[in-house]
């Protein structure tokens, strides 16, 4: 019989497994250590304190962060086809007559090229690839002004904040660099967090997150909602199944973009 690892060695082959995987099963770590669902448990819980990895439901995710903001066009680079998908499930949301809040980003930019031409339907926006993507859009598109930021091609500051307050919608869709249970939703650009935070206030309906599968288990600088906050998440095929469960148990109603969009 093979001598029992020390918790050393456990934690050290967690870290390995996670290294590889991303993310992991407490079942499958009670397996590979041959240890106790309890051991393992302690395990995380102190691997968590560490800031190595965040414990989820049933499992564990590397934790990984994103200190700085991408550049526009290094973003666009990166699903592109998932982005589409995931662009296209958030516009078919929008209803007639909705007032819906929608910031910068690859994939929110997808959201407004896809939105469908309806002139009841108004879209606020600091998103200023989208407004170069619509042409005539159909719609009433409104840009909230401000600073330019270059690394984001976006609107930003006190200016757009202020416009901002005079608006209430019924919808904000969101575009986030990173998603956390523990953290919540995080951007890298306080500027941008700060336009985020006030869409949300303004906001007296749904908040919908549109993230593909690698921003899962993402933390970066600024966080603009925690998970309770949130009340759709809509990402790609890709998210692991772990990441769906522990979301869908803190009350996160997620649709899966594809040519096949499902939901739970």
């Amino acid at each position: 019989m093979s001598k029992p690892l020390i918790p050393a060695q456990r934690r050290d082959r967690i870290q390995e497994f996670l290294a590889v995987n991303k993310i992991a099963r407490t079942a499958d770590l009670c397996a590979l250590l041959d240890a106790s669902e309890a051991t393992v448990r302690r395990d995380l819980e102190w691997l968590e304190q560490e800031g190595i990895l965040e414990r989820t439901h049933g499992g564990a995710i590397l934790s990984q962060r994103m200190p700085q903001e991408p550049g526009y066009q290094q973003r666009a680079l990166t699903y592109p086809e998932e982005k589409r998908h995931i662009g296209a499930l958030a516009a078919s949301l929008i209803e007639q007559n909705d007032v819906v809040f929608v910031n910068s980003g690859t994939t929110t930019t997808e959201v407004i090229r896809h939105t469908r031409s309806d002139p009841s339907i108004s879209i606020f926006t600091n998103n200023l690839s989208g407004a170069f993507e619509v042409g005539e859009p159909g719609f009433q598109y409104f840009m909230v002004g401000g600073e330019f930021q270059p690394r984001s091609n976006s609107l930003a500051g006190r200016f757009a904040i202020e416009n901002l307050g005079q608006v209430f919608a019924n919808k904000a869709i969101l575009g986030v660099d990173g998603v956390s249970l523990k953290h919540g939703c995080t951007v890298p650009s306080n500027a941008e967090a700060e336009i985020i935070r006030q869409m949300i206030k303004q906001t007296r309906g749904e908040i919908i997150i549109v993230a593909d599968h690698s921003k899962w288990g993402v933390v970066s600088n600024f966080q603009i909602a925690a998970t309770e906050e949130i009340n759709r998440l809509i990402t790609d095929p890709g998210l692991d199944p772990l990441a769906f469960e522990s979301l869908a148990a803190q009350g996160v109603q997620i649709l899966i973009a594809s040519s096949n969009p499902v939901s739970t």
